[in-house]
């Protein structure tokens, strides 16, 4: 139900916790990639920070930290279920990587706009699903996702499996921080984590707050997509619709019945990335880091580069989210 305008349900702030995450983290195990934790002399030097840790979550299935949320929720499914999804595409693949893995039915919602290269590779991975697993595409400019998704769910006697609004794909997001801190081993000061709907930055901020209360947990959403950072200002659900942002991941309206209290509760502050910020953060991390990340991927990436002297001296975690950038984009971004 679209919650806009009102305020956070606080009966909702322990929908998720840190044992949920820890289950998750177990039904995980030996299924998602335990992607690498490197620092980056780097970035120290450029920032000042004592420490900067990069939690590469482009290196885990289908390049993304999306796979952990998806698979957490697909495996606690009744296995005669099929499910279905909605995304603009890392969810999607997921998803149709989770249903393959798993053998169940999986039928995913996705605008006809989305990124060429997660599309082909949802539609490839849902060939190896069970039978009936398709895509459907929607014209984003006409048709709201939830709705249609509701609708097909509906009609075919599917389980709606949301991209970020569910407790059990936030518990899996929560175990990328929970390798981070694990991996690091030392405090931190600061955990910079990208934005679109909130399923990442709630899990990891539950860690976080968990295993280290003193460290400061920060959202970096778009400014052309701004509204959690509108919400959390305000204390109450604002949206943006359809918002131009290149980076596709973050084009989320607003953020979830869950979501919205977490973030809420356990987050320290959303900051916002301009348009020419990500790009410069997408274009560094794969001629200096030398790593491929897409647009939302670099978000916190983005919002450490924009900090300057405020990151000075500082033990700095930044989640690197995703590196399904279509080719021909990242090659334009280089040669800009």
């Amino acid at each position: 139900m679209n919650r806009v305008g009102q305020p956070p349900d606080r009966s909702l702030i322990n929908c998720v916790t840190i044992d949920d995450v820890r289950a998750a983290s177990e039904r995980l195990r030996g299924i998602a990639v335990r992607t690498p934790t490197v620092r980056s002399p780097m970035l120290e030097e450029r920032t000042g920070a004592s420490r900067v840790w990069l939690k590469c979550e482009n290196l885990q299935h289908i390049n993304a930290f999306k796979f952990r949320g998806a698979y957490n929720a697909l495996s606690q499914t009744d296995a005669g279920t099929g499910v279905l999804a909605y995304s603009s595409g890392n969810h999607a693949q997921a998803i149709a990587k989770a249903a393959a893995m798993l053998g169940r039915l999986a039928v995913v919602v996705m605008p006809s706009d989305a990124p060429c290269v997660k599309l082909a590779r949802t539609k490839a991975l849902l060939l190896q699903a069970a039978d009936g697993s398709r895509v459907v595409e929607y014209d984003p400019q006409t048709t709201k996702r939830e709705e249609l998704g509701e609708q097909i769910a509906e009609a075919q006697g599917l389980e709606v499996v949301p991209p970020y609004d569910d407790v059990r794909v936030i518990a899996g997001q929560g175990t990328v921080a929970l390798e981070l801190l694990e991996d690091a081993s030392e405090p931190m000061d600061l955990l910079l984590v990208c934005l679109g709907g909130g399923g990442l930055l709630s899990g990891c901020a539950i860690v976080a707050k968990a295993l280290s209360p003193d460290t400061r947990v920060v959202g970096v959403e778009p400014t052309l997509a701004d509204d959690a950072a509108r919400s959390f200002r305000s204390g109450v659900l604002h949206a943006v619709e359809n918002p131009q942002t290149i980076a596709d991941g973050a084009r989320t309206p607003y953020m979830g019945r869950f979501t919205f209290p977490l973030v809420m509760e356990h987050v320290d502050d959303i900051i916002t990335a301009s348009e020419a910020e990500i790009v410069s953060a997408t274009k560094l991390a794969a001629r200096e880091l030398k790593l491929v990340v897409e647009p939302t991927g670099t978000l916190a990436l983005a919002g450490l580069l924009g900090m300057r002297e405020r990151a000075k001296g500082l033990r700095i975690g930044v989640v690197l989210t995703g590196g399904n950038v279509d080719p021909a984009v990242l090659a334009e971004m280089l040669k800009g």
